[in-house]
């Protein structure tokens, strides 16, 4: 296949259609807003922006909590920033891990010093509130419980208001990960009764990664403003970022002005669809992907019930190399997907379909694709009969 390039001066990028675990698509009107005029960081027009910015992102979160911003790094830096500042030497802490971000959380906790119990699942199922039970029973007073919601390495989603309901039995903080699920599925900060959670601006929010959205509750602000030390990160210090991005407008770091632009922008178009519709639209479409891999004989990966709308793991058949099938989709049809992490490489393809990128003709077009390349090395499937059962689904959709 002629592969589609984008030329400016010399520069030369191949157009993909990126259907994976991220970064996305983007949305066109993001990219334009990215190209507007530059701007000092602390100029009275900028400030108006940033404060659109930190309004928009409260209606995405669902909350009220006057501390949501963007942090500037991408999801893992809003990681880090949350974790880091809430966690001090010697503190109890426990990580719900059933995937690599996850694994992650326990990474930087330990980092900060923390004591960590694990509660644990099998890579590709969620963790049952009673792991999270038996982890407590093993710490004097723990002071958080961090999770994944979305969990990008599995396709999992994990529920979240149950374990919420524990955190307030044992009075620790709640920490999530939404960098996956914001937007593309139901995240509701203050019904759920989260302190603190985290996403990234590359996946749902269809704008390019060197975000990561922010959001902490008054309970957890007390917290970092009565730390016995300083967090070890100074760039990642939410007591003078935070005074950047209120009121007093104190100089902290220079931020990414035209990346602020996109966010804006991007959270602009989610409020214009509707967080409901968008939310449906998600589920709709991985709906119908999942129907039609299925109809290849195809099998998810992820803990049925408990499917991430944004991102599908789907198994890799026996006796099918990955990594071929993964080339053969990015040279003959421009189209990027992802393969296993840790203790799944080789054994998923990660599926993406998200904000931007989360419609009926990718859906089609992914099905069509990796028939294709299935049969291409070795293993003969149907193109027709996969999207004729997603295409199923949109009926009874429409019906």
């Amino acid at each position: 296949m002629l592969e589609l390039e984008v030329k400016v001066g010399d520069l030369r990028v191949p157009e993909r259609l990126l259907l994976g675990p991220g970064p996305n698509g983007i949305e066109p009107r993001v990219l334009q807003a990215m190209a507007m005029p530059t701007v000092g960081h602390l100029d009275p027009a900028f400030i108006e922006i940033m404060n659109e910015t930190s309004a928009l992102l409260r209606y995405v979160f669902q909350t009220k909590n006057e501390l949501t911003i963007p942090v500037s790094g991408t999801g893992s830096a809003g990681m880090d920033c949350v974790l880091s500042n809430l966690i001090e030497e010697g503190d109890e802490v426990v990580v719900a891990v059933c995937g690599l971000f996850g694994e992650r959380m326990v990474d930087i906790a330990e980092r900060c010093g923390a004591r960590v119990e694990l509660a644990r699942a099998p890579w590709g199922r969620m963790v049952e509130p009673d792991e999270v039970r038996k982890a407590l029973s093993r710490l004097k007073r723990p002071k958080l419980i961090a999770l994944v919601h979305a969990e990008t390495s599995t396709g999992v989603m994990q529920p979240i208001e149950e374990i919420s309901s524990i955190c307030k039995e044992v009075g620790a903080l709640l920490v999530v990960d939404c960098v996956t699920s914001l937007s593309g599925a139901p995240v509701l900060v203050d019904e759920w009764g989260v302190d603190a959670a985290y996403s990234g601006t590359q996946k749902c929010l269809s704008c390019p990664p060197g975000l990561s959205p922010v959001t902490l509750n008054e309970r957890a602000r007390k917290v970092i403003h009565e730390r016995r030390s300083k967090p070890k990160s100074w760039y990642l210090d939410l007591t003078m970022v935070e005074r950047y991005w209120g009121g007093e407008r104190f100089y902290h770091h220079t931020a990414p002005v035209n990346m602020i632009y996109g966010l804006r922008e991007a959270l602009r178009i989610v409020a214009e669809e509707g967080l409901e519709q968008r939310w449906r639209r998600h589920a709709l479409n991985a709906k119908a992907f999942i129907a039609g891999c299925e109809a290849m004989g195809l099998e998810i990966f992820a803990q049925e019930g408990y499917r991430l709308p944004s991102l599908i793991t789907v198994k890799v058949p026996q006796g099918v190399d990955e990594l071929s099938v993964r080339k053969y989709l990015l040279s003959e049809f421009n189209v990027e997907i992802g393969g296993g992490l840790g203790e799944l490489k080789g054994k998923i393809w990660r599926f993406g379909f998200m904000g931007y990128n989360s419609k009926r003709k990718n859906v089609e077009l992914a099905l069509a694709a990796l028939a294709s390349a299935l049969s291409a090395l070795g293993r003969p499937t149907s193109a027709s009969e996969a999207i004729a059962a997603a295409d199923e689904v949109y009926r009874e959709a429409r019906a």
